[in-house]
């Protein structure tokens, strides 16, 4: 029996994520029997194929199991994903979200039958009080317009795209190329608010915001391919601040190290300042707690160094001007 809808998850050693993700699939108010989920595992990972096995014999749902032969990132996962699916409909979402329970009812009718349509919808990231940086980060999902947390797209949307490009390697802007690319091809792209993701924000350890800088390769990778629409829709214009705070940072020490010590201060005096400002702008509507007041501190001064050095290695990579 062909299923309506195929729901492919991406994973990787995130095994408690997963159960939560498929349990939450088990309790939709959809026909069980109308739908699978097909599990790729981003390289070999017998967690994650335990726990997709337990599922496709202990539960009630039809699941389905694919492993990369290496980690090669969520986008060709989900490539491998919809290929060996069969229906006319195929979902995403990630391991890390709970799919409500009329989320693939939504999906289902929100679909008119046209051979080529997408569908996103939207994406809830529940927060308590005053949130980190990080869990604010996080809850920025919320106002995006097209997310691979929470989309469906016909076979035939998918074929003419040539589905996700496997050149973005991590968990970050391979849905923004699709939805570009969708565009590019005059595809067209529904928003379902009725098809809600809860999207929790997990655990993030101390500092996490400087290893995120290393995400700025594949911004480099989406100018490179658009953009025009890259400024228009992510970021309308480089960076300059870090590029001042940098500026002044390194005109401070080699000012210092000339015997210049007046000039100096002033050069590391202006540095604390835009790091002291950028800290700020962060902690405005974030937790005071002090152990954030200081990882905010810390942080501000590292960010612009490891946001820029990533940036500059992915123009370098790429063969873009990306600043």
């Amino acid at each position: 029996m062909h299923k309506k809808i195929s729901v492919v998850i991406p994973s990787y050693q995130r095994p408690e994520l997963l159960s939560r993700c498929l349990k939450a699939l088990e309790e939709q108010s959809f026909d069980l029997g109308s739908f699978e989920v097909i599990v790729v595992s981003d390289g070999p990972d017998k967690y994650t194929r335990q726990v997709a096995c337990s599922w496709k014999y202990a539960g009630l749902i039809d699941v389905k199991y694919i492993a990369l032969p290496g980690k090669k990132g969520p986008a060709a996962a989900r490539n491998a994903g919809w290929k060996a699916s069969d229906a006319p409909l195929i979902a995403f979402t990630d391991d890390d979200t709970q799919p409500d329970p009329f989320w693939l009812q939504s999906l289902w009718h929100g679909w008119k039958g046209d051979a080529v349509a997408v569908y996103t919808g939207r994406v809830v990231v529940p927060i308590k009080g005053r949130p980190t940086d990080y869990e604010l980060n996080t809850a920025q999902l919320e106002k995006s317009d097209f997310v691979t947390a929470n989309c469906a797209c016909t076979r035939e949307a998918l074929e003419i795209v040539g589905g996700f490009d496997e050149s973005f390697e991590a968990a970050w802007r391979e849905d923004s190329d699709l939805e570009f690319r969708l565009l590019q091809h005059n595809i067209p792209i529904y928003h379902l608010q009725n098809a809600v993701v809860v999207h929790p924000v997990r655990k993030a350890s101390w500092g996490i915001s400087i290893k995120e800088q290393k995400k700025n390769i594949f911004n480099a990778l989406l100018y490179k391919k658009f953009p025009g629409m890259y400024r228009n829709r992510i970021q309308r214009r480089p960076a300059w601040n870090y590029y001042v705070m940098i500026a002044c940072f390194l005109l401070g020490i080699s000012l210092m190290f000339s015997g210049e010590f007046t000039a100096a201060t002033v050069m590391i005096g202006a540095w604390l300042l835009l790091v002291g400002t950028f800290a700020g702008r962060r902690l405005r509507h974030t937790s005071h707690r002090i152990s954030h007041v200081l990882e905010m501190i810390v942080t501000s001064a590292a960010i612009p160094f490891a946001a820029t050095y990533w940036s500059l290695y992915g123009a370098w990579r790429y063969k873009v001007l990306y600043l």
